[in-house]
């Protein structure tokens, strides 16, 4: 009787992740980090071939998360936009969504001042999980550092077509 009563539970729980993929109270993530994956902001993409567009691409093999951040940056240096894509767990798509939420409206000097240990306390990440923070800051390092390089690229550009 126990072994069937263990058996329907499984088959139970596996028939909530395939027909029910939202989260909820039962697997412990906290309201904040369901909200992201439910209500996920700036979710898309950007044109990586525009010069003022960052792009990002980070991944955890452990686990296989792989995090997807661009940032679109205006003439005077300061984040107009941010997109991501992030194929993994409910925790690393809200990392993703809370990021680009923070990130838009800075400078790119400030973007830099996100720390994962913020991301992950506004998320009430557990311990396990502080992973996906990481990443969602190296995403934004990795954006900010794609951004840099095409904007040193272009003033590399002027100074040639100048001499």
């Amino acid at each position: 009787m126990a072994s069937l009563r263990n058996c329907t539970s499984s088959l139970l729980l596996f028939s909530r992740r395939l027909f029910g993929p939202q989260l909820n109270s039962l697997c412990s993530y906290h309201k904040k980090v369901v909200d992201h994956y439910e209500n996920p902001r700036n979710v898309g993409s950007l044109d990586k071939n525009n010069r003022n567009v960052g792009t990002g691409l980070v991944g955890a093999p452990a686990c296989g998360d792989v995090m997807k951040l661009q940032i679109q940056v205006d003439e005077n240096g300061k984040i107009v936009d941010a997109k991501f894509k992030t194929f993994g767990c409910g925790s690393a798509i809200a990392s993703s969504s809370l990021a680009t939420e923070w990130v838009k409206g800075k400078s790119v000097d400030e973007a830099l001042k996100i720390k994962n240990t913020d991301i992950a306390k506004e998320l009430c990440l557990p311990p396990v999980k502080l992973h996906c923070s990481m990443l969602a800051e190296d995403a934004i390092k990795a954006a900010l550092s794609d951004y840099r390089i095409k904007q040193q690229d272009k003033e590399d550009e002027r100074a040639k077509a100048t001499s």
